[in-house]
């Protein structure tokens, strides 16, 4: 199978590729994890000003599992283990990021946001790791495509506990 390059058509054939491409933010032509982290967080501060605590925590973990499903059945029909238009995962990730952060100031965000992204991009140590633990397809390379920016998320908070810290 030819590796398929995303559009907005595609993105509306199925529910799985609107959820996994962002609702479009994954079809920018530049760095499509950017635009999706940028769309996490924009998102979250609606989301955080219209549900409980609760409410919060229970969207992100059901966001996890439909992200799951998502992303698997979205790289399985483009053909591509692993593809940068797939912004879910940086999305749920932003997601979690803002949960345990707010309330913030917007500096502390765009610092959450920039870790974030360096550590998404660069994939150092532990992200590193996380990105080669699951590939391929199917429901591990799906569970792959989400699991290295979760890691990515908590390399985040924990550099922002320790800068707190000192």
């Amino acid at each position: 199978m030819r590796p398929i390059r995303p559009t907005a058509a595609f993105m509306l054939r199925h529910p799985a590729h609107a959820i996994a491409l962002g609702f479009g933010s994954g079809l920018s032509p530049k760095a499509p994890g950017t635009v999706g982290s940028l769309w996490g967080w924009a998102s979250w501060l609606l989301i955080q000003n219209s549900l409980s605590l609760t409410s919060q925590a229970a969207l992100i973990l059901v966001s996890l599992l439909i992200g799951w499903w998502a992303c698997t059945l979205t790289a399985r029909h483009m053909g591509v283990s692993d593809p940068g238009s797939i912004v879910w995962d940086e999305i749920v990730a932003m997601w979690l990021i803002l949960f345990l952060l707010m309330p913030a100031g917007f500096m502390a965000q765009l610092s959450a946001f920039l870790l974030f992204r360096f550590f998404d991009a660069v994939k150092p140590g532990p992200v590193a790791w996380a990105d080669r633990l699951f590939k391929g397809f199917g429901w591990r390379g799906g569970w792959g495509i989400m699991f290295d920016d979760l890691v990515a998320a908590l390399c985040t908070l924990i550099v922002l506990a320790l800068w707190r810290w000192f």
